[in-house]
């Protein structure tokens, strides 16, 4: 196998391939990526047996054939290279090293044998729709921050991405919880999409799916079945298994009778949590919320550093409904209030029952935040 890349072109596909491959895997041949040169054709593909990415990256091919490399290392070398330069990799076959050269620089890498190299084949993927890639990018930013890390729970540790039935008609529907907060948007329902099963896309693949979108294609489409997804994103195609297991039915932590209705700017409350929360390290330090007409006092106790306390007034809050004093975690407030644009809506029932948040701006986003004792 020979051939030349620029080096610009070669990075930006590295960069994604090198992310999937498995760092930390007991089986080699997982941390390689595999470079295939086949009719005059550069391809690249790396999989850690959960998630497979391919990258077609235009290429002088000088001699077709496939080696593997590993790569970390290989995007390492290819990321230091000044921009610009050409990139030209050689390897003769056998056991020989992979011979990489640019200008006057010149390294080898080992390679390990393609026969090795594990195939995750995609199967039957009976439903197929395209999607917006701002749409796409929408439905993961609102939801990917409340996805669990708790691997007990492991239903949780992705996006349930499902057909629901909107106000107006069936939508796309992107749900994601970890017990204490969950986030919900809603999207036009692509055409073909009308048939397709619950899935829920495992977090790993959100958080490379999310990288793909940043690429510059309008459209991706999308492909899946009961067991499997695949994301078409110009020339880079990602597969992944899907979680196996049932999402819980969401909907019944959604309050509804919620009619105590505080709406405060977005930018003002941001900044005052940030700040009142900063008399504390712990990350689980709740800040108490105060309310009483068009007032909202934010305030925090650390019993090591002291405690702070600020007012918000009526230039930046609505509120008529009876006094409430109310805690959250000041993290899950933040990651709640980054996805929102301009006024935050908060609607309570008492001090204790989960609270309904949302976006004065994206009627379709919603989000449920379990208070804490304070």
């Amino acid at each position: 196998m020979k051939l030349k890349a620029d080096r610009t072109t070669l990075i930006r596909a590295l960069a994604h391939v090198q992310s999937v491959a498995e760092k930390r895997n007991t089986i080699p041949i997982l941390a390689n990526v595999l470079l295939s040169v086949q009719d005059g054709a550069l391809r690249l593909t790396a999989t850690d047996m959960e998630i497979a990415i391919v990258a077609d990256v235009p290429a002088e091919g000088l001699r077709d054939g496939s080696v593997t490399a590993p790569a970390a290392v290989l995007y390492e070398i290819v990321r230091k290279l000044p921009d610009g330069v050409s990139v030209e990799l050689d390897h003769p076959g056998s056991d020989a090293p992979l011979a990489l050269r640019a200008g006057r620089y010149a390294t080898s890498l080992n390679a390990l044998p393609v026969d090795d190299f594990p195939a995750m084949v995609a199967g039957d993927l009976p439903h197929r729709f395209k999607i917006a890639a701002s749409v796409l990018r929408g439905l993961i930013d609102r939801t990917r921050f409340a996805i669990s890390t708790e691997e007990t729970r492991y239903y949780l540790n992705g996006i349930y991405l499902h057909v629901a039935e909107g106000p107006m008609g069936k939508v796309l529907r992107a749900v994601a919880t970890d017990g204490h907060r969950l986030a919900r948007i809603e999207a036009d329902l692509p055409a073909g999409a009308e048939g397709m099963p619950g899935v829920i896309v495992p977090r790993k693949t959100v958080g490379e799916l999310r990288k793909l979108l940043d690429e510059g294609s309008a459209e991706i489409e999308v492909s899946l079945s009961d067991t499997r997804i695949q994301f078409a994103c110009g020339p880079i195609l990602l597969t992944s298994k899907l979680i196996d297991g049932t999402f819980p039915e969401y909907e019944r932590v959604i309050p509804s009778g919620n009619d105590r209705i505080l709406r405060v700017a977005k930018r003002d409350f941001s900044a005052a949590v940030g700040r009142v929360a900063a008399i504390s390290q712990e990350r689980s330090r709740p800040v108490k919320l105060s309310m009483s007409r068009n007032l909202l006092t934010l305030s925090a106790v650390s019993p090591d550093q002291g405690m702070a306390k600020e007012e918000l007034d009526e230039n930046s809050v609505t509120y008529d409904a009876p006094p409430l004093e109310i805690g959250f975690q000041a993290r899950y407030l933040n990651d709640i209030t980054d996805q929102i644009e301009t006024d935050v809506e908060f609607a309570f029932s008492d001090s204790a029952a989960p609270t309904l948040v949302r976006d004065s701006a994206t009627p379709s986003a919603l989000y449920v935040l379990m208070p804490m004792r304070v």
